[in-house]
């Protein structure tokens, strides 16, 4: 009983994190509630192997964007529209912005077309994206997604430089 109210502790501590990641695979209401009740259903699963030599947010990042990777190729063949949730806009609308191509005039024109970019990414540079946006340092990314820092670095440069490229095109 302690161990299942530890659990449940732990998911309403870090439902933010759920719900990020469902917003950003996910436009439909009913597709990002399936969504988290799988990722919940999946740590629930791994969470008597869930080790403290990790800390607790990778963990969870990790499981989660697997979860909703592989929801979203499922999801894929049906639709070709996916939402990169409210979180992007404020993120962007911050720091990121600064020196960016969307920070010029029509912000919500250009905020939309970000969003439609990210949208058209493959899954993996999708999840990169939005750890980065969430300002996850680069060791960080690598625990969660299972590849090197160095890699981390090389594919968001060249996501960034993507989106840079599509910007400059979109006009």
């Amino acid at each position: 009983m302690q161990h299942q109210q530890e659990f449940l502790n732990i998911i309403e501590t870090n439902k933010r994190l759920i719900f990020k990641i469902c917003n950003s695979y996910c436009q439909n209401a009913d597709d990002r509630e399936d969504l988290a009740q799988e990722i919940i259903f999946q740590l629930w699963k791994s969470w008597g192997n869930f080790s403290n030599d990790y800390k607790l947010s990778t963990w969870m990042y990790r499981i989660a964007l697997n979860v909703a990777i592989s929801f979203y190729r499922r999801e894929k063949k049906t639709t070709n529209t996916i939402l990169m949730g409210e979180h992007l806009i404020e993120i962007v609308d911050e720091d990121c912005s600064k020196g960016m191509p969307w920070a010029e005039e029509g912000l919500e024109e250009n905020l939309n077309a970000l969003q439609k970019f990210i949208n058209e990414l493959r899954p993996l540079d999708k999840a990169l994206i939005l750890l980065y946006l969430e300002e996850k340092s680069h060791k960080e990314i690598a625990e969660i997604i299972g590849i090197t820092s160095t890699n981390v670095a090389t594919k968001i440069g060249r996501i960034k430089e993507q989106l840079k490229q599509k910007f400059s095109t979109k006009n």
